[in-house]
């Protein structure tokens, strides 16, 4: 192994010596068009400090599917979102097939008692299916809640899947899988609650194949139900257990999710000068992977590669593989998952050279990133291509739709969390020696869905949300 390092290092050190050298003499940045880092600070008599960005909120959409319609209008034969069949090949779903096939499986939800009182619960992962029956829910103004897979697979008394269900009380819940999600669906839902499900629908109860939904002929209620779905429209319910253990489900509307693709566009403009393509794991039962990236690619046009690898052992490969295959615009993942990626980066030169070859930002969140794992991957980065790749992360909640606070520069030292995004006012409150940070704008949740009481305790006496996070 030492020997490889030193094979490595030398072949760095020509690379280097060939790298397009910029300030301090170092490799440049690869060329990105980023938002301003300018902040405008008031500093209050009581020690608090508020913080805000100069640039104005750019206009956004009553509903995102508003955006849907637009690409599949613009650009019909554009891949939206991309996933591996049994057999290893894409299968492929283009904006306009996607928007067909929302607009035909929302009619079918149409005709079915389902509101905000009885949404439609999600209990499997990221797949074509799951997009396209939330898109079609959020079209007509019908909420959905992706739930957390581990509740239903990984539990053995299914006590949160219960207490989420106890809150929403879905009228429909899907499951790609019936017969892998049968002991959850038995344990947690009341006997009359429809399933659907894509594969082995056979059961017992009330029980529909998806593609039955899909096959809908749409009719002129869907564009009526549709022109009815504004900025306090729920959109859907995302579920976060927060220090307490207990299921909370917070409300994301339309406004939330709408304003939020604004504020991350201003930070990272590129993203509209070509349709970022995502080769993306991360969980759409959490705001990052749901909300942040799902939405980014829906909003500017772009592709969605499903990965369905994980940073875990034996499942990282299959990110490899598709990363492979595919060459991301932009990466986003948890720390854990580039340290997880790094050696099988430094071991396979077709792998890093696909990946950064049109790789304009790596960005996390989540948690801290490590700085060796930082500067490794920049070294590498520099050995395949001669440029730095900017590593940017943001600091948000599932309450905030998610981004609030962003870096939109190449800090060389990670943990830098940025400057509050355009649209977003924070508050830092001293206690104990460092700040407490509170937020408010247009991408913050109306509070928690059935709790009034948790929600009157989220907000502050002047309306902030109070993050939780010491700064």
């Amino acid at each position: 192994m030492s020997g490889e390092l030193r094979s490595d290092t030398g072949a760095m050190s020509r690379t280097l010596a060939k790298a397009d050298l910029g300030e301090n003499n170092r490799p440049r940045l690869r060329p990105v068009r980023l938002g301003p880092a300018d902040v405008l600070v008031e500093h209050r008599a009581d020690g608090a400090i508020l913080m805000r960005s100069p640039q104005p909120l750019r206009p956004y959409p009553a509903n995102l599917t508003e955006r849907l319609a637009y690409w599949a209008k613009t650009a019909p034969d554009r891949i939206f979102i991309a996933q591996r069949d049994g057999g290893g090949a894409w299968r492929t779903l283009t904006y306009a097939a996607t928007f067909a096939a929302v607009r035909a499986i929302a009619a079918a939800l149409l005709t079915r008692d389902l509101s905000t009182d009885r949404p439609i619960a999600i209990l499997s992962g990221n797949d074509i299916e799951h997009a396209l029956l939330g898109l079609a829910a959020m079209h007509v103004g019908i909420p959905y809640a992706p739930v957390s897979v581990p509740y239903s697979l990984q539990s053995s008394d299914f006590k949160k899947l219960k207490a989420i269900i106890g809150v929403l009380t879905p009228g429909l819940v899907f499951a790609a899988d019936r017969r892998a999600f049968a002991r959850a669906i038995a344990a947690a839902l009341p006997p009359d609650v429809e399933v659907v499900a894509a594969v082995n629908p056979e059961s017992g109860r009330p029980t529909t194949a998806f593609a039955e939904l899909a096959s809908t002929r749409p009719t002129a209620a869907v564009e009526t139900a549709h022109a009815k779905v504004g900025p306090d429209t729920i959109a859907k319910f995302l579920f976060t257990s927060g220090s307490t253990g207990h299921p909370k489900g917070v409300i994301n509307t339309q406004r939330m999710l709408c304003s939020n693709q604004s504020m991350i566009g201003g930070a990272i403009p590129f993203v509209h000068d070509e349709p970022p393509v995502l080769v993306d794991w991360l969980p759409w039962s959490h705001t990052f992977g749901g909300n942040h990236n799902f939405n980014l690619v829906l909003g500017c046009g772009g592709s969605l590669y499903l990965d369905e690898g994980k940073p875990l052992a034996g499942a990282i490969e299959v990110t490899a593989r598709n990363l492979r295959d595919v060459a991301p615009t932009i990466y986003f993942n948890v720390p854990k998952g580039f340290e997880m990626l790094l050696p099988l980066l430094e071991a396979d030169r077709a792998l890093r050279e696909n990946l950064f070859s049109r790789l304009k930002v790596m960005f996390y969140a989540g948690a801290g990133l490590s700085q060796h794992v930082h500067d490794a991957l920049q070294e590498l980065a520099v050995k395949t291509t001669g440029e730095r790749i900017y590593f940017l992360t943001s600091l948000g909640s599932t309450e905030t739709a998610p981004a609030a606070i962003s870096c939109v520069w190449q800090s060389e030292r990670t943990g830098n969390i940025g400057l509050p995004l355009s649209g977003v006012e924070l508050k830092l409150v001293p206690q104990d020696g460092k700040f407490e940070a509170r937020l408010k704008g247009a991408n913050i949740t109306p509070g928690y869905w059935r709790e009034p009481a948790l929600t009157a305790a989220a907000f502050d006496e002047e309306g902030f949300y109070k993050l939780g996070d010491a700064l």
